[in-house]
């Protein structure tokens, strides 16, 4: 494994705080105006996506090949950027960044930017259930080294200036600043520190500000008014919560065992992405709705207009497609398909309460909402994050206190039956193999 090269290689400053602070607008500027673009090349893949599925559709059979071939060469492509030019780019990125913060790997260089953006653009738009944050949290933060080094910052600060770039990028990714902020001290950095929280406040502050103006400030999801269900209901929302700390082993453990697979059948990573992405365009050219990133699939899901009867099909669908997305070693994240599979499973627990327990009456849609921070908190071990991003990305905060007891029993249920947090263990396996 590379380490990160002793600070004095460069002439630094140590910064004071209203300096680094300046710096942080600076970056999450940077980072916003990055993540926007980004968002917005994904909104319009998508429509390019379904135009041109829609315009094959006729064709029958040769419909299904061209959209299979132009799907794998999109996979491939982006696979091959990665892999050439910019090996770290590969995955989610959070991981990566978490290594460069505790000092075990370098910080990327600066042309991982533009191959993280294009290859996620591709990626994604061959319709890989993978999400828009992760490329934006890592380009956030190679924005914010070169930043740094610019302003010939010392090792603390630019460490400060990585994990606030990096919450920007979450922030632009979901329109989320109080997440971007808390997702630095929860998850990148796991302690509160009141300088990063300095850095971290300001680059997400920057970024939404950017953002917003590129592409509105409405949230990203348009929601009804949930009903808890009165403190009666707070066991089941508790029940959820167990049920979510499960299946988040269970994706873990499916994600992880995905790779271990990958790996062992070897070959080249762009056959390996072809092949994934003819399987993705096959799925697209059948059923649309149920590739990329999934936040129509959420939206439907939180509207409660999702046919119950084809939930378990959806949840099995996305499920897979999700941890063999990830498998084509494409940049892409996973939060936005996580957020998806938490609503489907809240929605699914919900349709048992309700024939379990017929008189309560229980809204669906609010278990579908909790459902989302649940499996996140399950699955990255961040609650809070979890917590204020579907509260922010919902603009809805009547359903805090069955919020805090989902995430509660999300979390107890992993840490007592000791199964790694799935950046940690993608972390690890990622230094596993340098080695």
């Amino acid at each position: 494994m590379e380490k990160e090269q002793p600070s004095d290689e460069i002439p630094v400053k140590p910064g004071s705080l209203v300096t680094l602070a300046f710096l942080a607008i600076l970056t999450g500027i940077g980072a916003g105006a990055v993540g926007a673009v980004f968002r917005l090349a994904l909104h319009y893949g998508a429509e390019l996506r379904n135009y041109a599925l829609e315009q094959t559709r006729g064709y029958e059979i040769g419909g299904l090949v061209l959209a299979m071939v132009v799907a794998a060469m999109a996979t491939a492509l982006a696979a091959t950027l990665v892999r050439r030019i910019a090996p770290a780019a590969s995955g989610s990125g959070i991981p990566h960044v978490e290594a460069v913060l505790d000092g075990e790997l370098r910080p990327a260089p600066v042309w991982l930017i533009p191959i993280k953006f294009v290859g996620g653009w591709l990626a994604i738009t061959a319709g890989l259930a993978l999400g828009r944050e992760g490329p934006s949290v890592q380009m956030g933060a190679s924005l914010a080294h070169l930043v740094g080094r610019v302003f010939r910052r010392d090792k603390a600060d630019q460490r400060s200036l990585i994990a606030g770039g990096a919450g920007a990028g979450l922030a632009t990714a979901f329109n989320a600043p109080a997440a971007g902020s808390i997702f630095v001290l929860e998850e990148l950095v796991g302690r509160f520190e009141p300088r990063m929280a300095v850095v971290a406040l300001g680059a997400s502050a920057g970024a939404i500000a950017v953002s917003r103006h590129i592409s509105g400030d409405a949230p990203d999801f348009t929601v009804g008014t949930f009903a808890a269900g009165g403190l009666g209901a707070l066991p089941l929302y508790l029940a959820l919560g167990l049920f979510a700390g499960l299946l988040a082993i269970l994706y873990n453990r499916s994600l992880l065992g995905t790779l271990v697979v990958a790996d062992w059948i070897g070959g080249p990573v762009e056959l390996r992405a072809a092949v994934i992405g003819a399987a993705v365009g096959g799925l697209a050219w059948s059923a649309p709705n149920l590739v990329g990133g999934g936040d129509n699939l959420t939206q439907i899901t939180l509207n409660g207009q999702l046919p119950l009867t084809l939930l378990p099909m959806i949840f099995l669908i996305r499920f897979v497609l999700g941890a063999v997305s990830y498998a084509a070693a494409t940049p892409g994240g996973l939060f936005a398909p996580l957020l998806l599979l938490g609503a489907l499973a809240g929605l699914a627990f919900g349709v048992g309460c309700n024939f379990t327990f017929p008189g309560m009456e229980l809204q669906l849609q609010s278990f579908a909402f909790v459902g989302m921070a649940a499996l996140f908190a399950g699955v990255v071990r961040a609650p809070l994050t979890g917590i204020v991003l579907v509260v922010e990305m919902t603009g809805s905060s009547a359903l805090l206190l069955p919020l805090l007891c989902a995430c509660f029993g999300a979390m107890l249920v992993p840490s007592v039956l000791r199964d790694e947090p799935i950046y940690e263990a993608l972390r690890f396996r990622a230094a596993r193999r340098v080695r």
